[in-house]
């Protein structure tokens, strides 16, 4: 019985401290917006993989590959940072593509636990995104969906790469590139 019990105690022991250690968590930001504009006039303004000028951060856009599946394109933000991103599926008749991030620049760093970590400019690791395009009459619905993972993938991470900080951050660029394709489309 003393032998049962000792394993039980052990066993309770080794599954909680499994349980209390997990990593970070995938998370998913999804915007919407619906343009008083036809579908195809919206596509058209965001249908080019190496063409980021609606997107408001983004001061310059380099690319390689056009609208071709593997094309890569490097955001420079306003701010200096980049991000180096691959077109993953482009389907035009569909009006969606998708892209992943493959690298991206440091923003800054700090000290955590004792190490320098550097904080990317853009707090996600993993990170890919899907943009469509879907007519709705006379009006145009764009969805922009984002899945990843916060930039600290081990436990306890610091507040700048946090799953907190990494939400704020992506869903910010969702929703100002959406509030500013509304407004180029609708002109």
């Amino acid at each position: 019985m003393k032998k049962i019990t000792l394993i039980a105690s052990v066993l309770l022991v080794f599954f909680t401290a499994i349980a209390s250690a997990h990593g970070p968590v995938r998370q998913k930001a999804e915007e919407q917006i619906t343009i008083n504009a036809s579908a195809e006039k919206v596509w058209a303004i965001i249908k080019n993989f190496d063409d980021m000028s609606w997107l408001p951060a983004v001061s310059n856009t380099d690319a390689e590959g056009g609208n071709k599946k593997g094309a890569t394109r490097v955001l420079t933000f306003k701010d200096g940072g980049t991000i180096k991103e691959e077109l993953k599926k482009y389907d035009e008749a569909k009006m969606s593509y998708s892209y992943k991030i493959t690298e991206m620049s440091t923003a800054k760093t700090i000290t955590h636990a004792g190490a320098e970590e550097k904080v990317p400019v853009l707090p996600v690791d993993n990170y890919s995104a899907t943009i469509e395009v879907e007519a709705k009459g006379d009006t145009s619905v764009v969805s922009w969906t984002a899945g990843y993972y916060r930039a600290y993938t081990n436990n306890n991470p610091p507040a700048e790469m946090n799953e907190e900080s990494a939400n704020a951050a992506v869903n910010a660029i969702l929703k100002t590139g959406l509030l500013n394709l509304k407004t180029l489309a609708e002109k």
